[in-house]
């Protein structure tokens, strides 16, 4: 689903979960701070209170109340506003889910129909009273005792994505759709280049590749000639010579910023392969 911040409190989610599919309601009083979060999975975000900032690579954009945007798997800087509390109703979707969505909709995405795809990560859609009414008609499934949950809240997330495609004027969500079906990967020179100094598992980086974990070595293997743990190393050693050399900042504050969370093991990496110790570099 994602990785939540440690700083985040459990009881600040109301959570739902049924098979694949996960509903999540979340929302924090909390004294607003800069959190980096890791969605595994694609996610459709309704603000219903306050406002929130995201943050990646591609987008910076901020959300307020009744804005719905959908939210590529990646890792994301977030924030909430230090003015009010912040509450959303997050749906998170599998590839799974939106294949079957395409497939019992398939008149929906006419193959000769031309749309231009959007790298953006974020993709927000304004919304309607319609869509508040949709949203609040989903929360009462959160305390449902009925056996048909799971079926129910399948129907949900079709309505979910047929409430986004009304919005989506320019097309762009229904070109991240097409593309989620047939199966389309990630470039894996633009993905590494991205993500190598984020702490992300050799599976967290495949899972956003949109590949398996042994295609994802396979095909890195045979892009890069070496495995994705040297590589992703060998990329935080370089840059940390060159923030060594080019920065005021310690060997602690280094080793922080290229992702190693043991200095000693930082330490050891680095003379075996610049001869000397950050410090002495």
């Amino acid at each position: 689903m994602l990785r939540v911040p440690s700083e985040i409190a459990a009881d600040q989610f109301e959570s739902l979960k049924i098979q694949e599919l996960t509903f999540v309601a979340y929302r924090s009083d909390v004294y607003p701070s800069k959190n980096e979060v890791f969605f595994e999975e694609n996610a459709v975000i309704y603000v219903i209170e306050g406002e929130k900032r995201f943050t990646n690579t591609e987008s910076d954009v901020t959300v307020t109340k009744g804005d719905v945007f959908f939210i590529r798997r990646g890792y994301y800087l977030m924030s909430e506003s230090i003015d009010e509390s912040y509450k959303s109703l997050v749906f998170f979707i599998e590839d799974k889910l939106i294949k079957d969505f395409v497939d019992q909709n398939i008149e929906l995405f006419p193959e000769e129909k031309k749309v231009s795809y959007d790298n953006s990560a974020l993709l927000v859609l304004h919304s309607n009273d319609k869509f508040g009414k949709f949203a609040e008609s989903v929360l009462p499934y959160f305390k449902s005792k009925t056996k048909y949950l799971n079926q129910f809240l399948k129907l949900k997330l079709h309505e979910l994505l047929l409430h986004l495609m009304e919005f989506d004027n320019d097309d762009k969500l229904r070109s991240v759709l097409r593309l989620i079906y047939r199966g389309e990967k990630e470039d894996l020179g633009y993905l590494m280049q991205n993500y190598y100094l984020k702490p992300l598992t050799i599976s967290e980086l495949s899972k956003l590749s949109g590949r398996s974990l042994s295609g994802f070595k396979r095909d890195f293997q045979e892009q890069f000639g070496v495995s994705p743990a040297y590589w992703i190393r060998s990329k935080r050693l370089s840059r940390a010579a060159f923030l060594l050399k080019n920065s005021d900042k310690n060997v602690s504050e280094v080793a922080e910023e290229v992702g190693f969370e043991s200095i000693s093991h930082f330490i050891k990496l680095f003379k075996e392969t610049y001869g000397k110790t950050p410090a002495k570099y």
